[in-house]
């Protein structure tokens, strides 16, 4: 089964190699190191443990659970992984001190696996989420490494997905020695698919644990110093937007504007992918000329470029820059989330909940299914209704500017989502306990 999976994973491979050559920033970033050349790492006798995080979500949710292994295992290294050029440069900047290494996860053929084993010798794997490759776990339980899985979701479309193959990964999850899954119904999809009941245990969802890093003041200050978002006009914070999303959020914004309130916010626009900032930027320039813009004198800023004394003005803001928008939110009092507008399945409401914002979101957020029914059932987030897209500007331009003239709501709704924070945090402390056990 191994040797088909990798003839098929070859030949997704051969065909994805235009899109490497097209979009080669993105996709060809780290590509030695995934083939298995990694910078020398010297071994020095300790223990080392392997944290895998795919992407910057996962990356922020590792830090206290890097703060805890560290703090429990100190006679242990921890090196980090990621996929994504993103999440490769965050946690280059918030594991800087902590982590021995970070560096690119192998593709998962046997060769760059081994290879990469073979350079840094882990006693344990740790894989964020539900990161399940095949031919890496299996190598890594030949290697003597214990293989985890901590804070892992299965979401519904997923396990439709795996189910598909559920004899393979019956057989790749007989490699796991340990998952630590976010609730019980995540829990109960992996039984399903092949995972032996005794090793699933429920801890919760360490994102409920995030915490100001290190540096987010100090980049809250950088920001507010050269925007100056304490003058007074209400700040909104448009994240983790995919297309088309960034469109409606301006259609509703300029419609905001075009009102008689004598403060007028402030809206700023942090894309989910660093590919699209050009895009992104071109259409805050151009959606000025547009039909549905009913405020064409808008002024735009773009957090890549030179600072200006014109910053301060800007009525809109592309964060166009990796890692600063959970310290944005200390800046903010409305975020609209997104991802959940279009059939993507959301980004996480949780930093903005943490820092006090009163959030919306889409209809679309199945990524977090049991993330938001705890937020709906507290009256702690705004949730759209699917409609048309035509009609989504008009609900977002509604819900924002409610809360914009209803200071009372804002501030109930923005206490629920923290009271709910609260509530749930204590799943880094759960997974390290469990962790504690098993690795010694």
């Amino acid at each position: 089964m191994y040797f088909i999976y990798s003839i098929l994973l070859s030949a997704a491979f051969v065909l994805m190699l235009p899109l490497f050559l097209v979009r080669r920033e993105k996709y060809a970033a780290g590509f030695k190191q995934r083939l298995g050349s990694y910078p020398e790492f010297r071994q020095d006798g300790r223990k080392v443990i392997w944290l895998h995080c795919v992407s910057v979500g996962e990356a922020n949710a590792a830090r206290p659970l890097v703060d805890g292994l560290l703090s429990e295992f100190p006679g242990h290294r921890v090196v980090i992984s990621t996929t994504t050029k993103t999440g490769q440069e965050l946690a280059g900047k918030i594991f800087a001190g902590k982590a021995d290494a970070v560096f690119y996860f192998p593709f998962d053929w046997k060769f760059s696996v081994r290879r990469a084993l073979n350079h840094f010798k882990p006693s344990a794997v740790l894989l964020m989420e539900t990161e399940i490759w095949p031919r890496f776990i299996h190598e890594a339980q030949l290697a003597g490494a214990k293989v985890v899985i901590v804070n892992g979701r299965l979401s519904e479309r997923s396990f439709g997905r795996y189910q598909k193959v559920r004899g393979f990964l019956k057989r790749v999850l007989s490699n796991i020695d340990l998952a630590l899954m976010q609730g019980g119904d995540d829990a109960n999809r992996l039984i399903s698919l092949g995972l032996a009941a005794a090793k699933a245990k429920v801890t919760g969802n360490m994102k409920f644990d995030v915490a100001d890093g290190p540096r987010d003041a100090e980049i809250a200050a950088e920001l507010n110093e050269r925007f100056r978002f304490d003058d007074g006009r209400p700040v909104i914070a448009a994240a983790s937007t995919h297309d088309p999303e960034e469109r409606w959020v301006l259609d509703a914004f300029c419609s905001i504007l075009a009102g008689e309130e004598k403060i007028k916010p402030r809206l700023v626009i942090a894309p989910r992918h660093p590919e699209r900032f050009g895009d992104v930027a071109r259409l805050l320039r151009e959606f000025r000329d547009d039909d549905a813009c009913e405020y064409k004198r808008y002024r735009i800023a773009r957090r890549s470029d030179a600072p200006s004394d014109a910053d301060s003005e800007a009525d809109i803001i592309l964060l166009d820059s990796i890692g600063e928008l959970r310290a944005l939110y200390q800046l903010t009092t409305i975020a609209f989330v997104g991802g959940s507008l279009i059939p993507h399945g959301g980004q996480s409401v949780l930093e903005p909940a943490a820092a006090g914002n009163a959030i919306i979101t889409g209809p679309h957020t199945f990524n977090f299914i049991d993330v938001m029914r705890v937020f709906l059932e507290n009256n702690a987030v705004i949730q759209l209704p699917e409609q048309t897209n035509e009609a989504i500007p008009d609900d977002l331009f509604m819900h924002i500017s409610d809360l914009l003239e209803e200071p009372g709501e804002r501030a109930e709704l923005a206490c629920n989502a923290q009271a709910v924070m609260e509530a749930n945090r204590g799943a880094t402390a759960k997974t390290v306990e469990l962790l504690r056990h098993f690795l010694n």
